[in-house]
């Protein structure tokens, strides 16, 4: 079996010659590639001139957002050192006469509630949008497009102007707090759940075709089984991260440790502060912890049942 021709650089020195040869005769033929290939030898090319334009572009817009919105280094140096300044009035955290740690700990379960009733409603209720909204199960195209855009519209809405036109509604309370994490939430469902489906195998759904099964049982046999594991790791997810929703929420009446972390705020209560703070963080964690283990439990069932 022949030697796989090697490139003159790596070549010996006794096989490129004294005064380097084979280097001399690469050179020779320069002209006769660049003839053949002038694109790859322009100093200035279209794709170039195109990334170019983008770099100056985003440039240009950033420079534009740093003067429009008055970003000066000296106040950003000052508001640090009034950051550290707060920061030591936190310390060291301790409850205030209005926030004892019973009416913090209620707050925080409160805020807990919000975000699981929140976030289990929108899962109920954006599972049959999201077979609606697929393009493999949905009934009808006209049904499927008016669903995306219901779908869009929930979405592009944040949870906290929800929270305060559901406190326009329904008045102050947790109330308005489920509220609006489930209407926020059905639109971010419905979008992730539409793209689960159209993403399902399909070769479980014509095998089940194939035995004379009609739609509902190619959804309920072919797709559901498949879907099912990854939906439920984004409710999880999702639980997660309204869990720090609900915080903010609270702040414009929503209930939940948010309006007591407001009050604390108002009142230049800095160790109450830093005690809610703690606490916030500690049921964070504790949350991810727990819905890390049970997302990566239902990935390995998932993946030892097929």
């Amino acid at each position: 079996m022949k030697d796989a021709p090697r490139h003159p650089a790596f070549a010996p020195a006794d096989a490129r010659g004294a005064g380097g040869q084979l280097a001399l005769a690469a050179r020779a033929r320069l002209p006769v590639i660049r003839a053949a290939h002038p694109d790859q030898f322009r100093a200035v090319t279209p794709t170039r001139l195109t990334v170019a334009a983008v770099i100056l572009a985003m440039a240009a817009l950033l420079g534009f957002g740093i003067w429009r919105l008055e970003i000066e280094p000296a106040r950003l140096l000052s508001g640090f050192g009034q950051l550290l300044h707060f920061l030591t009035l936190m310390v060291p955290p301790a409850p205030a006469p209005g926030a004892g740690l019973a009416t913090v700990l209620h707050a925080l379960a409160e805020t807990l509630a919000i975000a699981f009733l929140g976030t289990g409603l929108a899962a109920l209720i954006a599972l049959p949008l999201g077979f609606l909204a697929a393009r493999n199960t949905t009934v009808h195209g006209v049904v499927r497009v008016l669903s995306r855009r219901g779908l869009d519209g929930l979405r592009g809405i944040d949870a906290l102007i929800w929270a305060l036109i559901w406190v326009s509604v329904v008045g102050l309370g947790p109330f308005a707090g489920v509220l609006a994490i489930m209407t926020g939430d059905i639109g971010i469902f419905g979008k992730l759940f539409s793209e689960a489906i159209e993403a399902a195998d399909r070769r479980p759904q014509e095998g089940v075709v194939a035995a004379g099964g009609s739609g509902a049982a190619r959804v309920r046999f072919g797709v559901l089984p498949e879907v099912l594991p990854v939906m439920a790791g984004q409710v999880l997810y999702m639980f997660e991260s309204n869990t720090r929703s609900s915080t903010i929420i609270g702040i414009v009446g929503a209930g939940g440790i948010g309006l007591v972390l407001a009050e604390m705020i108002r009142t230049l209560e800095w160790g109450a502060v830093s005690m809610i703070v703690l606490l916030i963080l500690a049921m964070v964690a504790a949350i991810d912890l727990v819905s890390g283990r049970l997302r990566r439990a239902m990935i390995g069932g998932s993946g030892a049942a097929a």
